[in-house]
């Protein structure tokens, strides 16, 4: 897959988007001084990931473990995309490695780029992205706030589904089934698309209607 092919895609998602969007459409960046090296989030005594969860819950007005939790829908949303969206285009996915990866805040919430980007064509390679690049995260974003890492790996697990359905269309399920864990069980095939078997825990926020894909919507609900 050339890059330049998935570049035009995400340039016509952010032209339609008003130019918001949570990743580089060439992925690739010379960071300045607006930039921040990702695993600064993970950095003890994880000042930056505090501050950050912080923020979010103070602008929902909500406990602090909904506010990582919403955090991460967002930060994990934004650097699953290119791979979700590669990989519905042609059976390739681009990896940007956590010490290569780099955020900014900005209008989607935060945009995400890398100083160097590597394209893999196996779900075992998408897998290994994952642990590599997103379990530290999780692991951090767990600790800090006594969220589930179930709960936030369903958000990646949305990720994954969403632009499958609402960009590319690709078989999203079956790419979850063979990424394996951590992220396959975690959505349930529906007669109009997916829902999540965990909660992002928006639905917790005061007056929140329940996301389409939620899983209150459903018998049984893991936070």
């Amino acid at each position: 897959m050339p890059l330049a092919e998935l570049t035009g895609v995400l340039e016509r998602v952010a032209a339609a988007r008003g130019g918001v969007l949570g990743v580089l459409p060439g992925l690739l960046v010379e960071p300045d001084d607006s930039w921040t090296p990702l695993q600064e989030l993970t950095r003890e005594p994880y000042t930056l990931l505090s501050a950050l969860i912080e923020q979010t819950a103070g602008r929902y007005d909500a406990p602090r473990h909904v506010g990582a939790a919403l955090l991460w829908k967002t930060l994990g949303y934004w650097l699953t995309f290119p791979m979700a969206v590669g990989w519905a285009l042609d059976g390739r996915a681009p990896v940007m490695r956590y010490e290569d990866t780099y955020f900014k805040q900005s209008e989607a919430g935060v945009t995400v780029a890398a100083t160097e980007v590597t394209v893999v064509d196996s779900p075992q390679a998408i897998a290994e992205a994952l642990r590599q690049s997103q379990e530290p995260l999780v692991k951090a974003i767990s600790g800090q706030a006594r969220v589930g890492a179930r709960t936030l790996w369903g958000s990646t697990a949305e990720a994954f589904a969403h632009p499958m359905t609402a960009v590319l269309q690709g078989d999203y399920m079956g790419l979850l089934r063979a990424v394996g864990r951590p992220v396959d069980g975690l959505l349930e095939q529906t007669a109009d698309g997916y829902r999540r078997r965990t909660c992002c825990l928006w639905v917790t926020l005061p007056e929140a209607e329940p996301c389409s894909t939620c899983c209150v919507l459903r018998e049984s609900c893991a936070a």
